[in-house]
Parts: structure tokens; sequence; C-alpha cells
């Protein structure tokens, strides 16, 4: 019997990595990845394409939407890039597993942007969001009412076609204004009238004495009428002491005497009030 060790069959060695070779990988593992890859891409494209043909077929809308809202003391042109933009947006968002057609979601968030855009830009004076509701409540109505009864509406026909009080209506109608202010450099009509700014008028000082006028002629008043006609003579037609003591038949240190005592009488009664 030969040797044990000739009987059994020798283990092949492990092929040994040779430095700087890079180990092979199977194609069944690259296959996956690459397939999926490739689907990603091909599913990124169909939603842009998709976005893209939601823009292009639903730009029509937007600018309507925009032309609606013209004629408000906005820039047509300011007004329909803020609806193109909100097209943009939604339309980038939108997921048709919703069971929504696409019009029926961009239509409301376009209004809304551009309602916004108002709010927040379209005013020159600061106005409440009630009123500017009354105010697009009341725009929107005139069109409608002037051809439904032949002529321009009424307040207080507005107001029962609103369902609004008069005031409300009244409030919306006018709010317009809040819109767009002029400047005060403007002209204010040819040349020679010069700006608008220097038709204001200024403070006038002679104002804050009217309540001092008012408390002064009540206790005038309480005064005996001879004092009264000295007070008269001497600081409304400026006669002087000698003349009212002429014109009164007196002295002129009475006269002085005279004057002199009511205007403390004046001094102490004015200052009691």
């Amino acid at each position: 019997m030969g040797p044990i060790s000739s009987t059994v069959p020798r283990r092949r060695a492990a092929p040994v990595p040779v430095s700087g070779s890079k180990p092979r990988t199977t194609t069944a593992a690259q296959s996956p990845t690459r397939s999926s890859a490739r689907q990603l891409a091909a599913s990124d494209q169909n939603l842009a394409r998709q976005r893209d043909d939601l823009i292009a077929l639903h730009m029509s809308m937007a600018t309507r939407i925009a032309r609606s809202f013209a004629g408000r003391g906005m820039e047509p042109e300011d007004l329909t890039q803020v609806a193109m933009l909100e097209l943009v947006r939604v339309a980038g968002r939108f997921d048709e597993s919703h069971g929504v057609a696409f019009a029926h979601y961009a239509y409301p968030c376009i209004v809304g942007a551009v309602k916004r855009h108002f709010r927040n830009s379209g005013w020159s004076l600061h106005v409440t969001r009630r009123m500017q509701e009354l105010h697009l409540q009341t725009s929107r109505a005139i069109p409608d009412l002037t051809q439904l009864l032949g002529h321009t509406p009424t307040v207080p026909e507005l107001a029962i076609h609103l369902q609004l009080s008069e005031k409300d209506t009244f409030d919306g109608l006018h709010s317009r204004f809040a819109y767009q202010t002029r400047s005060l450099n403007l002209p204010a009509g040819n040349a020679e009238e010069g700006e608008l700014g220097e038709l204001l008028g200024g403070l006038d000082g002679r104002l804050e004495a009217v309540p001092d006028r008012h408390a002064l002629a009540q206790c005038v008043a309480e005064l005996p009428a001879r004092e009264r006609s000295i007070l008269y003579l001497r600081f409304v037609d400026d006669l002087t002491q000698r003349e009212i003591a002429k014109q009164l038949g007196i002295s002129q240190m009475h006269v002085s005497r005279l004057l002199s005592g009511s205007l403390e009488v004046l001094r102490a009664l004015l200052s009691n009030q």
C-alpha cells in the first residue's frame, strides 16, 4: 500500500491577485444599478416634459387672469409676470394622481397670487384687507350691473346687488384712490402755478390762539360796560389813553386806573379756568 497522501486529491491554491490589478465585478451586479439609473433619468425627463407642456397649455389662462385685474393702479406687465411665475410654481407641484384637472388646481392658485401681490405692493396708502375686498367686490360688480340696468349703478343699487350696506359700498368705491398717490412735485397746472406742494398751506400760529381768544371773550363779558368799552377802544381801535379819556369825558389818570384794574381781573379769571 502506498502512502495515504498520494490518494487524497490536492486543493488548488487560490489565485494570488497581482499587484495593481482591479478586482473583477460581475455584469449581473452592475445591471440592476444601471437600469435603475436609466429609469430615474427617463422619469425625470418625462416629468420635466409634462411640466413644460402644462405651462405651455395654460399660459393663456394665466394671461387672462392677469388682465382681469388690469386698470386698478398696477402695470399689466407686472401682473402678467406674477401670474406666470405662479403658473410655473404650481406646474412643478402638480400631482395628477390626485385626480384633479390641472386647470382646476392652478386657477385659484394664480388668482390668489395676484391678489397677494395687490395686497403687498398695489396700495400707495395702507388699506385694511376688508377695504381691499370691498374694492374688489364693487369694481367687479359695476360692469355687470351697468349692462343689466342700462346705466352706471348708484351706490344704493350696488349695495342691494352685493348685499352690502351703503357705507361699505361707498368705502369700497372710494378706496381705489389709495392705489396711486400723486407727487407733490407734480405741476399744479400751468408753469406759472408752480408745484402741487406749493399750494398746501403752512402752519398758522393764529390757530393756536383761538381757544385763548374764546376764553378771553367770556371773561371780558363779565366786566362792567365802561371797562369793556375802554378795553375795546384801547386794544381794538388802538386809541391812546388820552384819546380814550377825551372820548369818555374822564381824566387820563382815571382811564389808566380802570384799564389796569380790568387787566388784573381778566388775568385772575383766566388763571382760574
